[in-house]
C-alpha cells in the first residue's frame, strides 16, 4: 500500500524550504534546503526534490496533498516571485507534482499560520505587558523581502489578512532617514518599506548614507555590514544597523496602530535573529511606541521577536491540516 504523505514548501528570494510530512504531522524530519539562485527553472527544482525525497523515505508515490507558501501575490493562476527570477504555473505544478490537492500561499499566511503553534521558548519579548485576548496579532519580519500579515482571533479560531503591506511606502521619521529616502528614490523613484526594511534593505541604507557623506562603500553585502556594525569596526555599518532598527521600530508600531493589534506584534524572518540582542538593545522599542497622543495606546503592547527558523514550513503543515 502506497504511504500517504503531504509535501510543503516555503519559498522566498534566496532560500527555498520543503518538508516531507506524513499524515496528519505538522513537523518532519525529512526537510530539503536548496539555494533559489542555483536554479534557472523552478521546474528543475521541483524534479530534483521529489528523486531526493524518495531517495530519503523510501515513498514511492507522489504525496496526497501539498502546500507551496511564496513570497509574493499569490491568488493568481501564474506565480512570479518578488524578489527571485522564479515563475510557474498552478496547474503546471501540481502536474508535475502529481498531488490530488495545492495550495499556494502567500509566506506570510504561512508565517501566520505558524505563530499559532509557537510556546514560550520560540519567543523573545521585547517590551511591553501582556498580550490582550480576542485581540488581532500583528506580525511582520525581515527576509530577502518583508513581509506582513495579521490574525485575526474569532471563537472557532482565526482567521489570517495575507498582505502585501511590505509594499507600502516608507515614511522617514527624522532628517538623516528623509536624506536616505531621497537618495533612494533616485534609484528606485519609489521608496517602499521594503527598500530599506529587509536583508537588501540593510544594503541600501548604508550604500546611501555613503553616498549621502561621500564615503567609500566598503562592504558589498548586508552580511558584511552587519559583521562589521556588530564589531564596532565601521561608524557607517553601525548607524546602518541603527538606523534599520529604529525603522523597523517605527513600522511595526504602525502595524499595531492600523490593525488595533493588542494581541501583540510578532517579528518573525530571517534576518533579525543574527543580531538579536543589539536589536533589543537599538533603538527600536522606542521607536515603535514614539507615536504622540498614542504612546499611551502602544506601551503595553507586547512585542515578540520569533526565533524559531521553520515557521513557514510549520504553517504551510497547518493550512493543509485545515483544508
Amino acid at each position: 500500500m502506497s504511504q500517504k504523505w503531504s509535501l510543503v514548501a516555503d519559498i522566498g528570494g534566496t532560500n527555498a524550504r520543503f518538508s516531507a510530512l506524513l499524515e496528519g504531522q505538522l513537523e518532519s524530519q525529512y526537510e530539503f534546503h536548496h539555494s533559489v539562485e542555483e536554479y534557472p527553472e523552478f521546474g528543475d527544482l521541483i524534479v530534483i526534490l521529489l528523486q531526493e525525497i524518495k531517495s530519503a523515505t523510501g515513498w514511492g508515490s507522489p504525496p496526497s496533498s501539498a502546500c507551496f507558501a511564496v513570497a509574493c501575490p499569490a491568488d493568481s493562476e501564474i506565480i512570479s516571485f518578488t524578489n527571485s527570477h522564479w515563475i510557474f504555473s498552478k496547474s503546471e505544478l501540481q502536474a508535475l507534482v502529481g498531488c490530488e490537492i495545492l495550495l499556494i500561499i502567500n509566506d506570510f499566511e504561512a508565517v501566520a499560520h505558524g505563530i499559532t503553534e509557537l510556546s514560550e521558548v520560540d519567543l523573545v519579548q521585547v517590551g511591553g505587558e501582556v498580550p490582550v485576548a480576542n485581540k488581532a496579532i500583528g506580525i511582520m519580519g525581515a527576509g530577502t523581502g518583508l513581509g506582513v500579515a495579521c490574525l485575526v482571533p474569532h471563537p472557532k479560531g482565526y482567521h489570517v489578512l495575507d498582505t502585501e503591506g511590505g509594499h507600502a511606502d516608507y515614511s522617514p521619521i527624522d532628517d538623516m532617514q528623509s536624506a536616505v529616502v531621497n537618495t533612494l528614490r533616485a534609484r528606485f523613484g519609489r521608496v517602499s518599506l521594503e527598500r530599506l526594511l529587509s536583508g537588501k534593505g540593510l544594503l541600501n541604507i548604508y550604500t546611501a548614507l555613503c553616498s549621502i557623506e561621500n564615503d567609500d562603500v566598503d562592504f558589498e553585502t548586508p552580511a558584511e555590514v552587519v559583521a562589521a556594525a556588530l564589531d564596532n569596526t565601521d561608524t557607517k555599518a553601525l548607524q546602518t544597523l541603527n538606523m534599520f532598527c529604529e525603522g523597523v521600530g517605527a513600522a511595526a508600531g504602525n502595524l499595531a496602530l492600523t490593525f488595533g493589534a493588542k494581541g501583540g506584534i510578532y517579528i518573525a524572518g530571517g534576518v533579525i535573529p543574527r543580531f538579536q540582542e543589539f536589536f533589543i538593545k537599538s533603538g527600536f522599542r522606542n521607536k515603535f511606541e514614539d507615536k504622540g497622543r498614542f504612546v499611551s495606546y502602544l506601551q503595553p503592547i507586547p512585542v515578540y521577536l520569533v526565533t524559531r527558523s521553520n515557521l513557514g514550513l510549520l504553517g504551510a503543515a497547518k493550512k493543509i491540516q485545515q483544508f
